[in-house]
């Protein structure tokens, strides 16, 4: 169900590279929703790097609060290696008329 306004929700993308440790995943997603963001799409991958095992994971987040609070909340994570924010997530055109 979408309401009028969903639309108006800033929306963002934030790439985040992290170690794959118990419940890390979990941390990320705790703090995004503490710091007043609902996460709308969300892809996780994993790799080994060395001897390590790394999640990248794709966000695309929507809230009205700083995103650079959010981002500068995940970089402390222990777990974190990188948060990238890129520009705004564009929002398609069918879905604004949804």
């Amino acid at each position: 169900m979408t309401t009028e306004n969903s639309h108006k929700t800033p929306s963002y993308t934030i790439t985040c590279r992290m170690s794959h440790e118990a419940a890390a995943l979990e941390r990320l997603c705790q703090v995004v929703r503490i710091r007043g963001f609902r996460i709308a799409k969300m892809a996780v991958e994993s790799s080994i790097a060395g001897a390590d095992e790394i999640l990248e994971i794709a966000l695309t987040i929507q809230g009205h609060r700083p995103v650079a609070m959010l981002q500068s909340q995940l970089e402390k994570l222990h777990t974190v290696a990188e948060v990238i924010l890129t520009a705004p997530a564009l929002v398609p055109a069918a879905s604004r008329r949804a």
